[in-house]
C-alpha cells in the first residue's frame, strides 16, 4: 500500500473524528437549550394561569340594577368600547383626549359647563376622573393632571 495515499486517509479521519466532536457538542447544547425552553413554557403558562386565577379573584364585584349585575365604568379592555360607558364619562375623555396635554379636573369642569368655583360641584367631576383613572382609561400624573394612556 502506498504511504501517502495512507497518511492522508488517516488525516482525513482525524479531521472527521473532530467534525464529529463539534457537532456532537452543538447537538447537545441545542437539546439542552430545547429542554430549558420546554422548562420556561411550562412555567410561564402555569404563571399565566395563576394571574388569570388571581385577577378573578381580585376582580370587582359589579353593583346591581333592578337585581341584575352591571359595572357602570368597566375597565379597559379591547372588548370593552368607549361607547359602553355613561355618556357623562364618554364626554369626560372626549374633552381630556381634546386637550393640548395633561389637564386639571377644574379645565375639565370648566369645559363641561360645571360651575368650578364650587367645590361640591368639582369634587364628583374629580371623582369620576379618578375613577377612570382606576379603569384603566386615563392616566393620573404625580401633579394630579389626567391625561389619556397610549
Amino acid at each position: 500500500m502506498d504511504p501517502e495515499l495512507l497518511e492522508r486517509i488517516t488525516a482525513r479521519r482525524a479531521e472527521l473524528d473532530e467534525l464529529e466532536e463539534q457537532l456532537a457538542k452543538q447537538l447537545a447544547e441545542v437539546r439542552a437549550e430545547r429542554d430549558e425552553l420546554a422548562v420556561a413554557e411550562k412555567a410561564l403558562e402555569r404563571m399565566s394561569e395563576q394571574l388569570a386565577e388571581e385577577r378573578a379573584a381580585f376582580a370587582p364585584t359589579p353593583g346591581k340594577v333592578g337585581g341584575r349585575p352591571v359595572m357602570m365604568i368597566p375597565y379597559r379592555a379591547p372588548d370593552v368600547e368607549e361607547t359602553m360607558l355613561p355618556p357623562d364619562y364618554q364626554r369626560i375623555l372626549s374633552v381630556v383626549r381634546q386637550a393640548a396635554g395633561p389637564v386639571m379636573a377644574r379645565q375639565v369642569g370648566e369645559v363641561l359647563g360645571v360651575d368650578v368655583s364650587v367645590r361640591s360641584k368639582l369634587e364628583p367631576l374629580r371623582g369620576k376622573l379618578v375613577r377612570l383613572v382606576d379603569r384603566g382609561r386615563l392616566r393620573k400624573q404625580p401633579d394630579g393632571r389626567f391625561t389619556t394612556r397610549l
